[in-house]
């Protein structure tokens, strides 16, 4: 069954049942009701019957005479009928107690009607004791003499009455047989409002498929289904950007590989030609070559374990001071060659404890350095220092420029990601140090980020989390407040 129809199911058929059974309740409200009502009437009119019975009362000098006295009973109910359809005042002719009956047809109430006594014990009429009945007081003098008791109807029997409630029938399931129609129609349109985000989800979910990652979908609504368009619409965004990464990926990563292979097949071709000979000078060409596409798969390995989640980490008790002060004494000669002073501030705080992978610090460090001595115009500075704010470990690198334009400091860390101008394909690399950069970052639980100085130069600045440890301890004490020293705040990642 399709959703479409399921949901015009399910609306109609809640509409159907709500409305059979407002339509029980209302006609049951109505007969019960107007029952009520009848019967109140009813006891409006036992006024006149209980003055003509009071009357009756002083004139006999009490119920004596008519206890059980069936034709009296009967001649009173005549005059009572009589009273109601005529308006006038009842006459009193002296009535012969006999068994004779009066002329005139039956009241409405006839055989519902008992006289009962002050203590309401029946006096004539056909009920036995007061159960059922409700009662009008007669009184004589201004004294209670008896009551007029008149037994409720459970069933209408008067043929107006159900006429009555007949046309009330028909007019409640008239209207029931609209309300249905009517909700025949809202669930229809209903069902169709709601399954049209639903119906377009599915056409942008198809159009996913075929690498149509442009599609959007027009959010109308500020519910979960608008909701959920609206989050269909980032997706959608993300793989586009996605899939352009890719293509440029997949584009970069053949023009890195495309040069060097060019090289290698060009010099292999001369030697097979007997073109150059292979000497120490096409040798070490060669072998830089090879070196170039074993750094680049070497790059690209380390970046897709980062991707997968499994970039192993040899977590060691370590100081990042000491570790980048030995990767820049590495690096001091081609510094020196390239005319770039290297300032150095270590901050108050040298122990600096990190849990972190010595190899893949010293690879963050040479990453950096390696962009410095490509992109840093001669002369220039560079200024490297650390500082400690609250638990964590911040490490910056800052040159003298040039910096970079703001639109590329957020994809400065992308891979194979170059800034045109100042920093060309040119000057080497192949534009993964960053993004190794990133990767080795984040797997110590840190943040990397680069923002350009006032002054023109490019600032990297990395976060790390860190332990702080006293000068001469080897590593971290105990976590336990007895013997933790004030300056000690361990928080080892």
């Amino acid at each position: 069954m399709k959703l479409s129809l399921k949901f015009f199911t399910s609306f109609l058929l809640t509409f159907v049942i709500l409305t059979v059974l407002m339509m029980v309740t209302m006609q049951f409200y109505a007969y019960r009701n107007f029952t009520k009502y009848v019967h109140t009437m009813e006891m409006l009119r036992l006024d006149e019957a209980a003055a003509l019975l009071g009357q009756e009362y002083q004139k006999n000098g009490g119920w004596g005479p008519m206890k059980n006295n069936v034709a009296w009973w009967r001649y009173i109910l005549h005059l009572f009928h009589a009273l109601a359809h005529s308006g006038r005042p009842p006459m009193h002719p002296a009535f012969p107690l006999t068994d004779l009956e009066p002329p005139g047809p039956p009241p409405r109430m006839k055989g519902r009607l008992t006289l009962f006594d002050s203590q309401k014990q029946p006096v004539v009429g056909p009920a036995l004791s007061i159960e059922d009945h409700t009662l009008k007081e007669i009184k004589a003098d201004g004294d209670v003499v008896g009551w007029l008791g008149l037994r409720e109807e459970k069933r209408l029997s008067q043929p107006l009455d159900l006429a009555f409630l007949r046309q009330q029938s028909n007019a409640f399931y008239t209207i029931g047989i609209i309300m249905v129609l009517l909700a025949s129609a809202i669930a229809f349109f209903l069902s169709r409002h709601l399954l049209s985000p639903i119906r377009q989800l599915a056409h942008g979910t198809r159009a996913l498929t075929s690498l149509r990652f442009g599609t959007k979908i027009d959010v109308q609504t500020g519910d979960e289904l608008g909701q959920l368009a609206s989050d269909f619409n980032i997706m959608s965004k993300a793989l586009e950007r996605y899939e352009q990464m890719r293509k440029q990926w997949i584009s970069d990563i053949s023009h890195e590989l495309r040069t060097p292979l060019a090289i290698l097949q060009g010099e292999i071709e001369a030697i097979q030609d007997g073109v150059r000979e292979p000497n120490r000078e096409v040798l070490e060409s060669l072998h830089s070559e090879v070196s170039y596409l074993t750094r680049i798969v070497a790059d690209l390995h380390d970046l897709s374990m980062a991707d997968a989640g499994t970039f192993q980490l040899n977590r060691q008790n370590v100081n990042p001071w000491n570790i980048l002060i030995e990767t820049l004494n590495r690096f001091r000669n081609r510094l020196v060659q390239e005319q770039i002073t290297v300032r150095e501030n270590p901050g108050p705080d040298r122990e600096v404890i990190l849990q972190a992978d010595p190899t893949r610090l010293e690879q963050l460090f040479s990453n950096l350095l390696e962009n410095v001595l490509r992109y840093v115009d001669k002369p220039g500075i560079l200024e490297i220092g650390q500082m400690v704010k609250g638990t964590n470990l911040e490490i910056y690198f800052e040159d003298s420029g040039p910096g970079v334009p703001e639109h590329a400091l957020e994809c400065l860390f992308d891979r194979l990601y170059r800034v045109d101008l100042s920093r060309t394909r040119g000057k080497g690399g192949s534009g993964l140090g960053l993004a190794i950069c990133k990767a080795i970052v984040e797997a110590h639980d840190g943040t990397i980020d680069a923002s350009n100085r006032p002054s023109g130069g490019l600032r990297i600045h990395i976060v790390l989390p860190c332990s702080f440890l006293l000068p001469g301890l080897a590593s971290p004490p105990p976590r336990t407040k007895s013997v933790e020293p004030p300056l000690l705040a361990h928080c080892v990642s």
